[in-house]
Parts: C-alpha cells; sequence; structure tokens
C-alpha cells in the first residue's frame, strides 16, 4: 500500500511540482492550499505523511502545527517547509513535534530523502510501540504436534483471501497470537495491526474508541480509521454493546463511517479479524449479539484448541518460555526435572497457554535452586503429590482475608477487589458478564478494575 502524504502550500506552482514528484515516486498526494483545505483534508483521511509550508495568507504554518499537536498529539509526521525560516522557528516547530525543516527553493532530492526517512522512522515507531503493547505476543504458534502443524497450515491459507475471520476458542487458548500470525502471512502485512479489547469500552466511550469523533474543530482517529490498509482486531467480540455492534455492522458492510459528530463519511479499507470464546450463535439466539454481525464475522471461521486437547506440546512451550523469559527479562537459570515435565504434561490447564506461562514465570521468580521438582509444580498447581493431577477448584473468597484491623477505606477497597475478583471467575473473565453480576456500568467498572489492579485477562 503506497503511503499517503497531504501537501499545504499557498504557492500553485510549489503544489503542482512536489505533488507531481511525489507520485512519479509512487505516492498518493493530496493538496490543500491553506490551513482550512488542510483541516478538511485531516477530516477526510488520515494521511501518512504532511508536508506544510510556515508562511500562508489564513493561518500560519506553525499555528496550524500547536493545533494539530494539541491533545493526543500529530496524527502524522509533519515537515515543514519554508522560504524564511530562521533558527526560532525551526526551533519552534521540532519543540511543537515536526519531524524536520526544508528550506526553499526545495532540493527535491532531499524533499524525496526526507519524505522517505520520515515515513520509515514513522513505521519504526509505530512497530516498537506495538512490541511493547504485545510483549506477551507469541510470533508464531508453540508447537511441533500434528495438530498445531494442520492449525498454522489452516491459517496460512485463510490469510491468502482477503476475508473477515472470527476466531473462537477458550480464554488463554492463544486466539491472540493467531491473530498476529494471519497478519504476518497476509497480504496486508505491510498495513498496519491494530487492536481493540471489546470488554474495554461501553457506551459513548466505544463509539469513539473505534470511529473517532470531531469535536471543537478537533479530529481525533479512532481505531477503525488507524487500522486502513490493514487489520482490524476486536478481541472478545461479544462484549460489544448493541449501539455498537450496529454502528459496526454498516460501517464494515460500506467500507464508510462517520466519525462521532462529524458530517462527512470517511472511507476505510480494512480487514476484521474477531475473537470470542463465547458461542456467538448462541447468542444470537439468546439476543445479546446481532445476527447480521455474525454472519459477516463468521465468513471463515478459525477454532483454537484448548491446551488440553494438544498435551504433546506442552515439552515445546515449556522450552519457549524458559528461553524467553530468561533471555528477555534476565529471570534465573532453572530446569524442570523429568518428573516436574510430567506433572505438566498430565495437567489440564483450564486457563490453557496463559496458565502454563504464567506458572513457569512464577516458578522461575519465587523458586529456589537450579532444578524444579515435581513437588514444586504440584504446589503451584494446587495439587497434592498424592492426589493425580486434575483441575484445581477456584480458591475461596472468604470473610476471614478481609483485613478488620484496617481504616474504613482501606478496607473497603480489600473488600471490593476480593468481591470483584470472585465475580471476575464466574464471569470467566468477561467485564461484560461481570457488568451484568454486579449491576454496575461497564466504563465505571473498568475503571474500577484498573485502580485495584485487577486485569480481567488473568481469569
Amino acid at each position: 500500500m503506497s503511503a499517503r502524504i497531504l501537501v499545504v502550500d499557498d504557492e500553485p506552482d510549489i503544489r503542482s511540482v512536489v505533488q507531481e514528484i511525489l507520485e512519479d515516486e509512487g505516492y498518493q498526494v493530496q493538496v490543500a492550499e491553506h490551513a482550512e483545505a488542510a483541516r478538511l483534508a485531516l477530516r477526510q483521511r488520515r494521511p501518512d505523511l504532511i508536508l506544510l509550508d510556515i508562511w500562508m495568507p489564513d493561518t500560519d504554518g506553525i499555528s496550524l502545527l500547536k493545533e494539530w499537536s494539541e491533545g493526543e498529539g500529530l496524527p502524522c509526521p509533519v515537515v515543514m517547509m519554508s522560504g524564511h525560516g530562521n533558527v526560532e522557528t525551526a526551533v519552534e516547530a521540532t519543540r511543537l513535534g515536526a519531524y524536520d525543516f526544508i528550506e526553499k527553493p526545495l532540493s527535491l532530492a532531499k524533499l524525496l530523502l526526507v519524505v522517505e526517512r520520515a515515513l520509515q522512522t514513522d513505521l519504526l515507531v509505530r512497530e516498537n510501540r506495538g512490541l511493547r503493547e504485545r510483549v506477551d505476543a507469541v510470533v508464531d504458534p508453540v508447537g511441533s504436534s500434528q495438530r498445531m502443524r494442520a492449525l498454522r497450515e489452516q491459517a496460512r491459507r485463510i490469510a491468502g483471501h482477503d476475508t473477515w475471520v472470527l476466531i473462537t476458542g477458550e480464554a488463554g487458548s492463544g486466539k491472540r497470537t493467531f491473530a498476529h500470525y494471519l497478519h504476518r502471512h497476509s497480504g496486508r502485512r505491510g498495513g498496519p495491526f491494530v487492536e481493540v479489547a471489546a470488554g474495554s469500552i461501553a457506551g459513548a466511550s466505544s463509539a469513539r474508541e473505534l470511529f473517532g469523533s470531531e469535536e471543537g474543530g478537533r479530529v481525533v482517529y479512532g481505531r477503525l480509521e488507524q487500522a486502513n490498509t490493514g487489520m482490524l482486531f476486536i478481541d472478545e467480540v461479544a462484549d460489544l454493546d448493541m449501539p455498537a455492534q450496529v454502528r459496526l455492522v454498516s460501517a464494515l458492510t460500506s467500507q464508510q463511517f462517520h466519525r462521532v459528530g462529524g458530517a462527512e463519511p470517511v472511507e476505510v479499507d480494512v480487514r476484521v479479524l474477531a475473537a470470542t470464546r463465547l458461542d456467538l450463535a448462541a447468542e444470537v439466539r439468546a439476543g445479546r449479539f446481532r445476527e447480521d454481525l455474525y454472519y459477516h464475522l463468521n465468513v471463515v471461521p478459525l477454532s483454537i484448541p484448548p491446551l488440553r486437547e494438544h498435551l504433546e506440546d506442552v515439552p515445546d512451550l515449556l522450552d519457549f518460555y524458559l528461553e524467553r523469559f530468561q533471555e528477555r527479562e534476565g529471570l534465573p537459570m532453572r530446569n524442570f526435572s523429568r518428573q516436574a515435565q510430567y506433572v505438566l504434561g498430565r495437567y489440564q490447564w483450564p486457563g490453557n497457554i496463559r496458565e502454563f506461562k504464567n506458572l513457569v514465570q512464577r516458578l522461575l521468580i519465587l523458586g529456589e535452586g537450579g532444578e524444579i521438582s515435581a513437588a514444586e509444580v504440584e504446589s503451584a498447581l494446587g495439587l497434592t503429590a498424592s492426589a493425580p493431577p486434575q483441575t484445581p477448584a477456584p480458591p475461596q473468597d472468604t470473610g476471614a482475608e478481609l483485613p478488620f484491623d484496617r481504616p474504613l477505606r482501606e478496607a473497603r477497597e480489600a473488600f471490593e477487589k476480593l468481591y470483584l475478583q470472585h465475580q471476575l471467575r464466574e464471569a470467566g473473565g468477561s467485564v461484560g458478564e461481570l457488568a451484568k453480576l454486579t449491576g454496575m456500568e461497564r466504563t465505571h467498572l473498568y475503571r474500577k478494575l484498573k485502580a485495584l489492579g485487577i486485569d480481567p485477562s488473568d481469569y
């Protein structure tokens, strides 16, 4: 996909020459002759780079740059152009976030070099940000079993087509990992991969999160627009509230939508991947999920098995996480004894790969000595040495754990944390189900969970 560049300059000759040169290099170019036209172009579609003249008749480029840099920051890299620049102007532009400063008359060779570098730098920044956000993501699904080899092959075949994909499976089974795998093997791998956790947004926030907004003259780009030319991954799609489902159906079928407060439609080219641990057909029958959205998403289903159905991959997973935690996080070198590996291979892993990863990390951090014994694994899993490995019962939250000796505020927070942890286990980690159990509004509930340090994905 070629990059989109917005050229803002009040001189027609410069706009024409720059547009022609950039288009010859394969870029998509839009031009604007003044600040208002530039604002309109930004509302219509987010560019990948802006070339902005400083001296313009209505609003100068520095003022426009300051306007765009407020709030969530610049929408993309901005390169300033001026024939009357000085050190103070260049410093101010840099302070406001401009990538570079080019003097007029323009050197076309320098212009192309700066454009290329700005786009490459922005790509690296986005990739690094994505890596930080996806520190737990596995590039390729781990496992050499026949089941996993066949699943990876199926995913690669699906990736070659541009259809929407519904990824199903239990919590912690690796749905997110396969979403990244599909992106890496698709024709859109050069485009963005944008994630949205459906359970973390509700009400008005869901519309702004997905579709962006135009309020107070400022444009905020939503996840759908950020994913343009790439993929949008909606995790736990069943947690979307009904108004968001309605808007999403319209946007995805027409490939255009209106931002919140916006008057003009925004066109997008996005491939959608959605994941759920629930039976969406049953959710449709119960009236909790729109039938039309279900059929749009379920064009190509991809079912991820629970870990208990491919326990032969436990040794591969163990090797992977031992190397990962020891090399990337500097955790101590500890080996699992043969008996400990036997326990791992017989356990049913109700929390799937996420539970397995957390167990390995915990044993490396908290254990002592160079070898991890079977007894240490059984203790960490809540098993006894004499009883066969089985699915452990979730811990019970009892009043005995309440801190009666603390001030009222601390005691109330401790109770709220115990209460919400218990209800999250009952809800299987779903914030939507938790809201129903507690009778709380989801936006408030999400803030409460964050304040108490509770991560729904752990449940």
